[in-house]
């Protein structure tokens, strides 16, 4: 007779968010394997400050995931800003990077509400704005 394993939903998800935390530590302890002369020429290397790079690396690798998808839901070409305004698009990381408001904005994406909302807290409104009459004109 064979023992049946009972979900545990709960559990399983509580083991989910510590593993998902372990591995976003280990992404953290990576890249600040460098001194701090390293760190910042990194810093240097990227035109941000190095309390700036702290704050991003603090953030991990997926901290400006949402920008990508919300300028699509604007309907703004991503990698034209790519080829066209490479330091806005950096700088655009960066604010969205570090980002409070990240639920209600995941919560906007995947609503399909991004565009009607996304001016009341999204911290690079004002530059998609001008992205926006930049293209318009």
């Amino acid at each position: 007779m064979t023992a049946q394993i009972k979900p545990y939903p709960v559990v399983d998800a509580l083991l989910d968010m510590f593993g998902d935390w372990l591995k976003h530590r280990a992404e953290i302890a990576e890249p600040c394997e460098c001194d701090s002369v390293e760190f910042a020429q990194i810093a240097r290397d990227l035109g941000v400050t190095v309390d700036d790079l702290n704050t991003l690396v603090r953030q991990g690798p997926h901290a400006a995931d949402e920008l990508p998808r919300m300028l699509e839901a604007l309907g703004i070409d991503g990698d034209a800003i790519a080829q066209t305004e490479p330091l806005v698009l950096r700088d655009m990381q960066r604010v969205c990077a570090s980002c409070q408001f990240k639920r209600k904005c995941q919560s906007d994406l995947a609503a399909g509400t991004a565009a009607q909302y996304y001016e009341d807290y999204c911290g690079n409104a004002s530059t998609i704005n001008a992205l926006n009459a930049k293209i318009a004109v």
